[in-house]
């Protein structure tokens, strides 16, 4: 077997070559030896950054959409990181977008992408100098010291807050000179949220109404914005007297009903088979919805995977039969389904939270069988459905999957290889060497070294110096007594 050998291409005399063998016998090849394996570090961490910028702009054009639930599923699939790696990667690669100074100081090659991760979980645009200064100065443990006793003083100040706030809701209620209820307080963020959801939700079912109601010469005037709100209150506070203020199940509140036309289900399939079907054909409605429609693949959609009750209907509408409800999935094959798929079957994709697709839909005639369904997450369900993917699956159990266009999406894509020239494999760093050198940036064996020459490091002194948030804790006050920090 004919061995590759790397070729020498960075500036004479500050890495030696990689096929190297044997053990140094003096000093002065160990300290070169070392130096070289802090140069190409520091070399590695500005690719690093390069790749990071890559990923920003490729995730802020969206360019994972074809299929993929995230930009980190993307990158997972794609270059064979694990899932949890690429959203760490994916997640620096957003922060850095807005912290100009880290990203300077990654780029230079001064900080590695252990500190950078690190700092991107408490850097601000504000505090970002201070810290890079000091990860400057430390090592990557210390920086995940740092940061884990920065967060832990933000969560104190953050409590502190929450509790303020939660101390001081108040609501007051008054009855003015002229008879009218006046009311007054402040609510948490998070009941007031809700408060606002449920007077919009009433607004506009009173603005519905309203707008049912033919408009007349001698009516009312039109409500104004302000005088819906106040009727809207009035809504919600009936509504939650008439249900006896009993908030429901969750089944209850996120149940959804859609009636759906049988010939809406048929009609991609007779679409298929060149039938001509008409533009009205079938239809499918939400229930409670007021008249709310959904498209036929997504009631096909829906129906992979749902309780269907047959309702035979007169053709003025009226109810004649109504069936059993039953599932589309019977429970042993569900089982069945989960123990042999464990995971949604898309490539790249690892949820397991998933809906049983029909491969050959049952309302064009597909078996509810084993081999006639895969495991879909949501996401890759509806992009089989409304998006124009397509899934087969072999007799041998092999799913594939095809992209609108027609090319195949491989489970796992090949990886890149290096040009070669002959028994030598380029330099993977030579381009980012001839931009660095272009931008007059030089990177050696000294430059991510920090300048920690071995004293104690006291993190609490530390948190004293550097934290500084708007309407916090002073630094020197109780933020630092209360971190816990072993130091």
């Amino acid at each position: 077997m004919s061995s590759i050998t790397l070729r020498h291409t960075t500036p004479a005399g500050s890495i030696p070559p990689r096929c190297l063998t044997g053990r140094p016998t003096d000093d002065g090849e160990i300290e070169r030896l070392g130096d070289a394996i802090a140069e190409l570090s520091a070399r590695i961490q500005a690719a690093t950054y390069e790749l990071l910028v890559l990923i920003q702009q490729f995730d802020a054009r969206a360019g994972w959409h074809g299929g993929f639930r995230s930009c980190a599923h993307w990158l997972s699939w794609r270059t064979g990181l694990d899932l949890g790696a690429a959203r760490e990667k994916v997640r620096v690669a957003r922060a850095l977008a807005t912290l100009p100074v880290v990203s300077a100081a990654m780029q230079r090659g001064e900080l590695s992408y252990s500190k950078v991760r690190a700092l991107s979980r408490v850097a601000t645009p504000e505090s970002e100098t201070r810290l890079v200064d000091a990860a400057r100065g430390g090592t990557a443990a210390h920086v995940e010291r740092l940061v884990r006793a920065w967060r832990r003083v933000d969560r104190l100040a953050e409590a502190r807050e929450t509790a303020r706030r939660h101390e001081q809701r108040h609501l007051h209620t008054w009855v003015d000179e002229d008879g009218m209820l006046v009311i007054r307080g402040r609510l948490t963020p998070e009941l007031g949220a809700v408060v606002q959801r449920a007077l919009e939700a009433a607004g506009d079912r009173l603005f519905r109404e309203e707008a049912a109601v033919p408009p007349s010469d001698d009516g009312p005037a039109e409500t104004s914005a302000a005088q819906r709100r106040a009727d809207a209150l009035g809504l919600v506070a009936e509504c939650a007297l008439a249900s006896d203020l009993d908030r429901g199940t969750a089944g209850d509140r996120y149940q959804v009903v859609i009636h759906v036309d049988e010939d809406t289900l048929q009609e991609d399939a007779r679409a298929r088979a060149g039938d001509a079907v008409a533009p009205d054909t079938g239809q499918a409605v939400l229930e409670d919805a007021d008249g709310a429609c959904v498209s036929a693949e997504t009631s096909r959609r829906i129906a992979c995977d749902a309780s269907t009750v047959v309702m035979r209907h007169a053709s003025d509408g009226t109810v004649l039969d109504v069936g059993r409800k039953r599932r589309t999935i019977p429970p042993a094959i569900r089982r069945a389904l989960a123990a042999r798929d464990h995971r949604c079957r898309f490539p790249g994709c690892t949820a397991r939270h998933c809906d049983a697709h029909h491969v050959h839909h049952w309302a064009d005639g597909g078996p509810t069988r084993l081999e006639n369904l895969v495991l879909l997450c949501k996401r890759h369900h509806r992009a089989v459905h409304e998006e124009g993917f397509t899934i087969t699956r072999s007799a041998d159990g092999t799913v594939g999957v095809c992209r609108p266009d027609g090319r195949q999406l491989p489970p796992a894509p090949t990886a890149p290889r290096w040009d070669t020239h002959g028994d030598e494999v380029q330099d993977p760093l030579a381009p980012l060497t001839a931009r660095l050198a272009a931008a007059g940036m030089r990177i050696g064996p000294h430059t991510a070294t920090p300048d920690w020459d071995g004293e104690r490091f006291d993190v609490r002194w530390a948190i004293d110096v550097l934290w500084d948030r708007q309407g916090g804790a002073a630094p020197g006050e109780d933020a630092s007594a209360e971190t816990s920090v072993a130091t």
